[in-house]
């Protein structure tokens, strides 16, 4: 948060991160990981493709309140996971429970669009 004062009074506003998509782009790359897809499953798939082709692995994330590696994504039980190890342990994570760090890694927005997939885009 950045602090702007006038008039006596201090105002606050969010500085907005870099990957914040709008929601006609979501669309667009909703549209484009979906556009062959005939049902829910397939367009997970697209999704997952594109995904795993421009989100740049390996990068640092938190779950649980633990500093782990995400170092792959997978497709597992209809979801997309993150494959995470912090030190000797490996779990697989959903995709949507990690905290992203700042700036978020080269492709971050096909996480957004799933994000955005799952909030109901088919419909």
């Amino acid at each position: 948060m950045i602090s702007e004062r006038g008039r006596g009074t201090t105002r606050r506003r969010t500085v907005k991160s870099r990957s914040r998509q709008t929601k006609a782009q979501l669309d667009a790359l909703v549209a484009e990981a979906t556009v062959d897809a005939y049902n829910e499953d397939e367009q997970l798939t697209g999704l997952y493709t594109l995904m795993d082709e421009h989100l740049a692995v390996p990068f640092e994330s938190v779950a649980l309140g633990m500093p782990v590696k995400v170092v792959r994504i997978d497709l597992a039980d209809g979801a997309i996971v993150a494959v995470c190890t912090a030190g000797r342990y490996r779990q697989r994570i959903p995709i949507l429970d990690l905290s992203l760090p700042d700036p978020p890694p080269d492709g971050a927005q096909w996480i957004e669009a799933y994000r955005h997939w799952q909030r109901g885009f088919w419909g």
